[in-house]
C-alpha cells in the first residue's frame, strides 16, 4: 500500500526526551483531526513521542464506545427467548496497516465469524444478526466508519480501516455470541470485551495520523502482562496488586514502545491481562493509569493528559464566571480536588509518574498554545505543615503581593498561592448526589465493633464513604446517592432507592437510620491552608451570612481541605460565596477585606473537624465533575 511521502517520525536525537501525551474519548471523537495536524507535528522534532487513547466517544459519554459494550455484555446476558441459528463465515482481513501490531491484538487466535440468518448475505452479518448485542456492535462499527470517512482522504488507508473495523466487529460478535452460548461471562472475559474499544480507538487515530503525513504505529498491550501473571513476588498473591506488580508493568511497557523508534506509537490505554482482572483491580481509569505507568517506565520529561477545557480551575467556570485557571498544582491538592467532585487525575496515577519526579500537564485540545495546569513533584515555597501558624492576609492588600522572583514559572504564577507570601486556598468544589446517612446506636453505649459493623455493611454494596462525623452513640455518613452509573455497570455509588434501602435495612440492626437525600459536599482546598488560622472560621461565617445552612462538618489533619454537607439547591450560591470570600476572587477581582467577613483573624487555628474522608483505592476516584474533564 502506497503512503504519503515524507512521513513526520520521532526525533533521532539520542538524548531528545520522551513525552506520553494522553487523549480522553471525547477529544478522539470530537478533535482527532485538529490532534492530528495542529497537536502531535509540533512535538515530534524534539522528542520522542508516545501517545495513549482511550476509548472513541460521540456527543457524550453515555453514547460512547465503553458504554455501548458495557450494553452488549448487559444484553448477553439476556437470554435469548430463541436460539439463533445460522452458518459460520470466516472474515476475511487485511492488515497491510496494522501489521506489526495484528499478533498482540488478542484477536488472533480466535477464528472470527458471523451469524448469517438464512437468506441473508455475509456482508450484512452484523446488521441482521438476531442477538440485542449485534445491534450494539454495528452502531459501534457505524460510527467509527462515520468517523474514517470524515477524517481519512486516502482511499487505500481508508479501505484498510473499515476492513479492520469489520474484522474486529465480526469477532466481537463471535466472542459475545459463544459467551452468550455458555450463560457466562468472566471477569477476565469481561475486560477483553471492554478493551475492544481502546483498539478500536487506536486504529481509527493510527490511520488518521497516517494519512496526515505522520509514521504512526499501532500498539496493543493486551498481552503484556502473562509473563508477570505466575510469579507471585508480584503482588498477585492477596487479590491485590502491589507497586512491585505497577513496576514491572512500566518496563514492559517502555521497552515495547521503544521498540517503535523512530515510529510514533498509538498506544491502547487498555492492558492485560491483569490477574483478579484490570476492571476490578483499576477500574475505567485505566488509560490514565496505564500513560502515567508508560511515563515512568521511559522516564519521559512529561505527562501530558488532554482534555477539552484550559486546565484546572478555582471553580467551575460554569458555575462560578469569576474562576481562574490555576497555573501550579500540588500533587496533594490534585488528589483533593479529584475525590471531591473535579476529576483530575486519580491519585494512585499520580503517585506512579510524581514519586518519578515527573510532571503532569492538563492542556486543552481546543487551545494546544495555552500553558494548561501542571502538578508538579515539589512545588517551591509550599507550606510547612509543622510551621508556626499563618494568619490570614486582608486580601484587600492582595495586589500588592509579589511572587517569587527564582520561579522559571514566575510570570504564569503572579496570582498562585504558593509563590510569595500570598497565603490563601487553591480551589472550590462541588460533589454532587450525596445522600447522608445518620445512625444512633441501639445501645446505651457504643461497643468496640460498632463502626466495623457499619463499615462491613457498606462494603458488602461496594459503597465508599466520601465523608464521616462520628461521636459516641452517633455517626453521620455522606455517600454518593447517583441512582445508577452512567456506564451501565458497576459503580461506587448507591444503585438506585432499592439497593439503598437494603443499606438502610442492614444498619437499622446497628441502630435507628435517618435518610437525608439530595445533599452536596462543598470543599475548599489549598495546601497553603495548613496552620492558616482562621480559614475555617471564614468558610462557615461565609456560608452562613448566605443563608446556608451546613448539615455536617469535616476537615482532616492534613488540612489541605475543608469540607462541609449542603442542601443542594444551595450549591451553586455556596461555590460563589467562597469562591469570593475564601479565595479573594469577586466580580471585580479580589475585593473582599477581612473585616468584611467578619474581622477572623483573631480565630484559634482549627486543625481538625469530625474525621476526614474516607477512601477507597478502587482506581476510579470520586464523582467526576465536568469541568475538568
Amino acid at each position: 500500500m502506497s503512503l504519503p511521502p515524507n512521513l513526520h517520525q520521532n526525533s533521532t536525537n539520542p538524548d531528545a526526551p520522551w513525552l506520553v501525551q494522553k487523549f480522553g474519548g471525547t477529544s478522539v471523537g470530537k478533535f482527532a483531526l485538529q490532534i492530528a495536524r495542529q497537536i502531535v507535528p509540533i512535538y515530534t522534532h524534539q522528542h520522542k513521542l508516545a501517545l495513549v487513547f482511550s476509548a472513541r466517544s460521540g456527543s457524550t459519554k453515555a453514547l460512547g464506545t465503553t458504554n455501548l459494550l458495557l450494553r452488549a455484555v448487559s444484553q448477553v446476558r439476556q437470554r435469548a427467548s430463541k436460539p439463533t441459528s445460522g452458518s459460520q463465515t470466516p472474515a476475511s482481513t487485511n492488515n497491510n496497516l496494522f501489521r506489526r501490531s495484528r499478533s498482540s491484538s488478542g484477536l488472533s487466535p480466535i477464528t472470527p465469524f458471523t451469524m448469517t440468518p438464512t437468506n441473508t448475505t455475509p456482508g450484512d452479518s452484523c446488521k441482521q444478526s438476531s442477538p440485542d448485542f449485534a445491534t450494539t456492535i454495528q452502531l459501534i462499527r457505524d460510527e467509527h466508519f462515520s468517523a474514517a470517512r470524515e477524517s481519512i482522504k486516502n482511499p487505500n488507508i481508508l479501505q484498510e480501516l473499515e476492513d479492520e473495523i469489520t474484522s474486529d466487529c465480526d469477532w466481537l460478535n463471535s466472542y459475545l455470541f459463544a459467551a452468550q452460548v455458555i450463560d457466562e461471562i468472566s471477569p477476565r472475559s469481561r475486560d477483553n470485551i471492554i478493551g475492544f474499544g481502546e483498539r478500536l480507538s487506536c486504529k481509527l487515530m493510527t490511520a488518521i495520523l497516517r494519512d496526515q503525513g505522520i509514521d504512526a504505529e499501532y500498539v496493543s498491550l493486551e498481552d503484556i502482562v502473562p509473563a508477570f501473571d505466575v510469579d507471585p513476588s508480584l503482588g498477585a498473591t492477596e487479590g491485590v496488586l502491589d507497586q512491585l506488580f505497577y513496576d514491572s508493568v512500566a518496563t514492559a511497557v517502555a521497552q515495547r514502545i521503544r521498540e517503535c523508534e523512530p515510529s510514533v506509537p498509538v498506544i491502547t490505554g487498555f492492558f492485560g491481562p491483569v490477574p483478579g482482572s484490570l476492571l476490578r483491580q483499576v477500574g475505567r481509569g485505566y488509560t490514565d493509569l496505564l500513560s502515567a505507568l508508560l511515563a515512568a517506565g521511559l522516564d519521559a520529561s512529561e505527562l501530558q493528559i488532554w482534555k477539552e477545557v484550559d486546565g484546572i480551575f478555582t471553580a467551575d467556570p460554569r458555575k462560578v464566571p469569576t474562576a481562574r485557571l490555576v497555573p501550579v498544582i500540588s500533587p496533594d491538592e490534585a488528589a483533593e480536588l479529584t475525590y471531591y467532585g473535579s476529576e483530575v487525575v486519580h491519585p494512585f496515577t499520580m503517585e506512579q509518574v510524581i514519586r518519578k519526579k515527573i510532571p503532569i500537564r492538563i492542556k486543552n485540545v481546543k487551545n494546544p498554545s495555552g500553558p494548561g495546569t501542571v502538578i508538579l513533584p515539589k512545588p517551591d515555597n509550599i507550606a510547612d505543615p509543622t510551621a508556626d501558624p499563618i494568619y490570614l492576609t486582608s486580601l484587600s492588600s492582595i495586589n500588592s503581593l509579589s511572587p517569587v522572583p527564582t520561579s522559571p514559572l514566575s510570570p504564569a504564577l503572579q496570582t498562585y498561592p504558593y509563590y510569595g507570601k500570598r497565603h490563601l486556598p487553591t480551589a472550590v468544589t462541588i460533589k454532587d448526589n450525596i445522600v447522608i446517612l445518620n445512625v444512633n446506636s441501639n445501645r446505651a453505649r457504643v461497643s468496640h465493633g460498632f463502626l466495623a459493623r457499619l463499615f462491613g455493611v457498606l462494603d458488602s454494596f461496594g459503597i465508599v464513604v466520601d465523608l464521616i462525623s462520628t461521636s459516641e452513640v452517633h455517626v453521620s455518613l455522606a455517600i454518593d446517592g447517583m441512582s445508577e452509573g452512567e456506564d451501565g455497570g458497576d459503580t461506587c455509588g448507591v444503585k438506585g432507592k432499592k439497593v439503598l434501602d437494603r443499606i438502610v435495612a442492614e444498619l437499622q440492626k446497628c441502630g435507628t437510620v435517618t435518610v437525608h437525600p439530595h445533599m452536596s459536599i462543598l470543599s475548599l482546598v489549598g495546601k497553603h491552608m495548613r496552620n492558616m488560622i482562621g480559614i475555617s472560621g471564614r468558610m462557615f461565617t461565609t456560608l452562613a451570612q448566605g443563608g446556608v445552612n451546613i448539615e455536617m462538618i469535616s476537615q482532616g489533619a492534613s488540612e489541605v481541605n475543608i469540607s462541609c454537607v449542603i442542601q443542594a439547591r444551595d450549591a451553586v450560591k455556596a461555590l460563589n460565596l467562597i469562591h469570593q470570600s475564601c479565595l479573594g476572587i469577586g466580580i471585580n477581582g479580589p475585593t473582599v477585606s477581612g473585616e468584611q467577613m467578619g474581622g477572623l483573624n483573631g480565630c484559634a487555628n482549627l486543625a481538625g473537624v469530625g474525621m476526614g474522608g474516607v477512601r477507597g483505592v478502587d482506581g476510579r476516584g470520586g464523582r467526576v465533575g465536568p469541568w475538568l474533564f
